[in-house]
């Protein structure tokens, strides 16, 4: 059949719709992270009633998303030893200034916050580090100087 003949149809043109990517590896979460997730599916599942149909379809994906993370979630407490790692806050000296940085989960994240992925770089380069030392960070060999670790808070 000839294409002139063909109805096309609205969804031809619309953008393809995408799953939400998961991120790569475990899926670890701080003892505040399935209350975080399972804020989101509430909050998710409350705007069902009343969307468009075209709205459904994307709660509904956010809902898949967020529904393969709570099954996923692997509660982790901070290291015992001390050192940076995950579910740590992290207070540090970088380029002359001071900050608490808090290494969470990727669902947890809120960088306004200073709440990081412990897979983003600075997180990465933290890892591992304890009281009073300094590691090398973008290209410096002294750029962060570790000032104290505690457990991130609740």
């Amino acid at each position: 059949m000839s294409v002139a003949f063909r109805r096309e149809s609205d969804e031809e043109h619309l953008e393809p719709k995408f799953e939400l990517p998961i991120p790569a590896g475990p899926n670890l979460v701080t003892a505040r992270g399935p209350a975080l997730i399972a804020a989101r599916i509430a909050a998710l599942e409350a705007r069902i009633d009343g969307a468009s149909e075209t709205g459904i379809l994307e709660i509904r994906r956010d809902l898949r998303y967020w529904n393969t993370r709570r099954a996923t979630a692997v509660v982790t407490t901070p290291p015992a030893d001390g050192t940076v790692g995950f579910g740590t806050s992290v207070t540090i000296r970088l380029a002359g200034k001071v900050r608490t940085i808090a290494l969470v989960g990727d669902d947890e994240t809120d960088p306004a916050a200073d709440r990081i992925a412990y897979t983003a770089p600075l997180a990465r380069a933290l890892i591992g580090a304890e009281v009073g030392e300094t590691l090398p960070f973008n290209g410096r060999d002294d750029a962060i100087e570790i000032l104290a670790i505690t457990p991130v808070d609740h």
